[in-house]
Parts: C-alpha cells; sequence; structure tokens
C-alpha cells in the first residue's frame, strides 16, 4: 500500500510559496535573519501549520520547534526537518524545503490512514545559517549537547543583539529541555547549493557527509593617518593587511586544490574614508574541507600567514573562532537507504559530499542521520535567484517519504558498517 504512495506536490509548492512572502526580498528570494522580527512572523506560521495537522508541538529553550505524530509504539521518532531562517540575501529553498517537505510528508500519511511503527517527527531549528548569531547551526548545536544553552543565550550578534533577549522578545523561548532527546534517526531533504547533480543530469543526490568548517575573524589594528602625506614604507595599513589576507586565503584554497575552498565573506575598515590610511578593520574567513587533515593544515597555514604579516606590516592582529566543525560521515545504512528509494522510484541517483553545512552534521552525533539532495539550477544559492524545477522538489519529497517509512521498519539498534 504504502510503496506506491505520493505526496502532493502543489500542496508543497504552495507552502513553499506562502513561507515566501514572509521577509520578500527583490528578485523573489526572503530575508528571514534568525529571530527577527521576520523569523516570528515565519515561525508562527510554520508553527500553525503543524498544529493544523494536530502534531504534538514542543519548543526548547534555544527555540527549537519540534513537532510529533505518534506512532503504534512508543518512544523516539524518526525525525526530519531543516531550518526556516535564513541569510540576508536568501531564496525561497533554503531551509524551508526541508521542513515543508516534513509537513507534506505526515500530512500525506494521515490523508492515506497510514500509521507508522514508530513516531513521526518534524522539526526546524534555530538559526542554522549563523548570519547573524554565531555559530551557524546553532539550534541544531544545542539541541545534540554540543553547545550548553546558558552559553549560547548569552551570544551577541553581528547587530549586539543577544539570543535569550531575541527568544523572549518573539515569544520563542520554550520550556522543554536542551540537549532534547535523540531520534531513532534523522533524514534531511535540502537542495544541493551546488552545481553538480545539474551538471550531471542527476535528480536525487544521495548525500554521504558535510565538509568540516572553520569559522575565524580577525581583527587588525594598525595607525589611521593621511593618505597623501604618509610615505609608503612609514604605513601601518590594516586596509592593506585585511586586502592581503583576503588575497591569501584565496592563492591557498587554489594552492591546495582538491576540496578545499576558502572564503572572506565579511570585511569593515575604520574610519571607511577615501583619503585615510585604515586604522583598523574587521574581517572573517571561511575555510572548508571533507578531510580534517587538509582543514587543519589550511588554518595553519593562515596563521603562520598572519603572524608574518602583523610583523612585517607593523599591525597587531587578533583573531577569534567563530565555529569550527570537523567533516561529519553520514550512517551508511541511511544514505543506502535514499538511494535504494531514489532508484526504486525511477529517479537517476548518485551519492556525493555536502558543501554546505546542514542541522543533519549536528544530528549525526546522536543517531543515525542521512541527506536527500535536489538540483539547484547554476548552483546558485544564498541568492533571490534560487531556483529548483518544481519536479525536482516533489521527487525529493516522495524520496523523502519512502525514506522515511523504510527507517520506520529498519532495526537501526545493531552499529553501521562502513
Amino acid at each position: 500500500m504504502t510503496a506506491g504512495m505520493r505526496t502532493d506536490g502543489d500542496r508543497l509548492l504552495r507552502r513553499i510559496g506562502e513561507l515566501a512572502t514572509i521577509g520578500p526580498i527583490e528578485g523573489g528570494g526572503s530575508c528571514r535573519l534568525a529571530l527577527t522580527e521576520e523569523d516570528r512572523l515565519g515561525r508562527d506560521l510554520v508553527v500553525a501549520w503543524m498544529r493544523d495537522l494536530g502534531l504534538d508541538v514542543t519548543i526548547d529553550g534555544i527555540g527549537n520547534v519540534v513537532a510529533v505524530r505518534p506512532g503504534r509504539l512508543e518512544g523516539p521518532p524518526t525525525m526530519t526537518g531543516s531550518h526556516i531562517d535564513t541569510v540576508r540575501t536568501g531564496g525561497r529553498y533554503d531551509g524551508n524545503l526541508g521542513v515543508l517537505a516534513g509537513l507534506e510528508v505526515i500530512e500525506t500519511l494521515a490523508e492515506n490512514g497510514v500509521e507508522t511503527e514508530h513516531p513521526l517527527a518534524v522539526a526546524f531549528f534555530t538559526d542554522e545559517e549563523g548570519s547573524r548569531f554565531p555559530p551557524d547551526m546553532l539550534g541544531s548545536l544545542v539541541y545534540v549537547g554540543g553547545l550548553g544553552l546558558e552559553e549560547a543565550l548569552d551570544i551577541s550578534g553581528i547587530d549586539d543583539a543577544v539570543v535569550g533577549d531575541e527568544l523572549e522578545r518573539i515569544g520563542y523561548r520554550g520550556v522543554a529541555p536542551c540537549p532534547g532527546p535523540a531520534p531513532r534517526a534523522f533524514v534531511e531533504l535540502h537542495i544541493e547549493q551546488g552545481p553538480v547533480l545539474e551538471a550531471e543530469g542527476t535528480t536525487i543526490g544521495a548525500v554521504t557527509g558535510v565538509q568540516g568548517i572553520s569559522w575565524t575573524e580577525f581583527t587588525i589594528e594598525g595607525q589611521s593617518n593621511h593618505a597623501g602625506t604618509t610615505p609608503m614604507h612609514l604605513r601601518h595599513d590594516a586596509g592593506y593587511a585585511a586586502a592581503a589576507i583576503a588575497a591569501h586565503v584565496r592563492f591557498l584554497a587554489l594552492s591546495m586544490g582538491d576540496r578545499q575552498v576558502a572564503t572572506v565573506g565579511r570585511l569593515g575598515l575604520h574610519p571607511d574614508l577615501v583619503n585615510v590610511v585604515a586604522g583598523s578593520a574587521t574581517l572573517t574567513v571561511d575555510l572548508r574541507n571533507t578531510d580534517e587533515d587538509r582543514l587543519v593544515a589550511a588554518e595553519q597555514d593562515l596563521a603562520s600567514f598572519v603572524a608574518d604579516l602583523a610583523s612585517s606590516e607593523g599591525v597587531s592582529i587578533s583573531d577569534r573562532t567563530l565555529a569550527r566543525f570537523e567533516p561529519v560521515d553520514f550512517d551508511p545504512r541511511v544514505v543506502e537507504t535514499v538511494g535504494t528509494v531514489a532508484d526504486r522510484l525511477g529517479h537517476t541517483v548518485q551519492s556525493l559530499p555536502s558543501g554546505a553545512g546542514h542541522d543533519a552534521q549536528m544530528l549525526a552525533r546522536v543517531c543515525p542521520t542521512g541527506m536527500i539532495f535536489v538540483p539547484s539550477r547554476n548552483g546558485i544559492s544564498h541568492n533571490p535567484a534560487e531556483h529548483t524545477d518544481p519536479v525536482d522538489l516533489v521527487a525529493g519529497c516522495d524520496v523523502l517519504l519512502q525514506t522515511l517509512l523504510a527507517l520506520d521498519r529498519a532495526d537501526l539498534n545493531s552499529e553501521a558498517t562502513s
């Protein structure tokens, strides 16, 4: 009976479109930075949909929302979900697809009178993007016990707002305990945010893991001075030092090759005037690699370069770790299930790692975990032009449905073997 069951694609697309109208930006995207008023409105809408389906909704101390549909048995649920916060220039699919597809799966089961063996849960986690409050995947990190709740509540954002204060303000500082209960398994449906599936003409990605992430903020203190009268050899130019770091991380990634990537995503100068040598600068460096040893090597290379630069330019450079997560391998049983289901449903499928961070990499610490990718047009994400064809969105939702049903029937007590 359940093998031929399909989700309602039109209903899924309607919900995606309705959520995208909250915090709209030019080009069809959305801006819902974590714990802003726009985030509150998005949360209210999704929670209303959860309650409309009769789900048991709980909110924990960091604002993670978990909605549970009971099964025949009591105990931990098989969980799906993602996030609904966005970057400032976000699209309509990143994170949102995984949450709304989870709701669609539950509604489809209800319509068809299907009772699962185990409870089934759909969740959305707080501040996955980390764009306002570092680190990224903040809510899921707290959920699995990787960061203490009180420490998380004290985090200050890029606008000096504090996580705990903002949760109180928007009404989402819940009472459910952190860490939260470990699910039986966790599966996250997500757009790829990269070009591989589209380039290969593949519909479904069975994600093998997530690459490691290292975020560092550098603060450079030099000497502000006149741009016309200060000889070049007597300058202590924080702007030059920032530019040199940005150029070096690009060179570093290209010289290491393979899967090493490096990005300077935020850079600010003071006093930020056309005719003044910058006296101070701040910038962020994002390093990622699927191999922990190579990621460490990149970090060490950058640290050595920064130390030499500070000496040669006569500036002081301090650093602050914003996020540091090792690469994660997903459970082979879940990865295989995704591939088997996709193939049975007639979709092309390939295995690949994720270049972006996801809540699933945090859940992998406490339960068997995997991800399902669908293609991103031109590999574009974190951009209003982010797009996935409707047929692929629905295909991903159908694969999620059947994967969750397969995991519901599976014995997940034994250890996975690679």
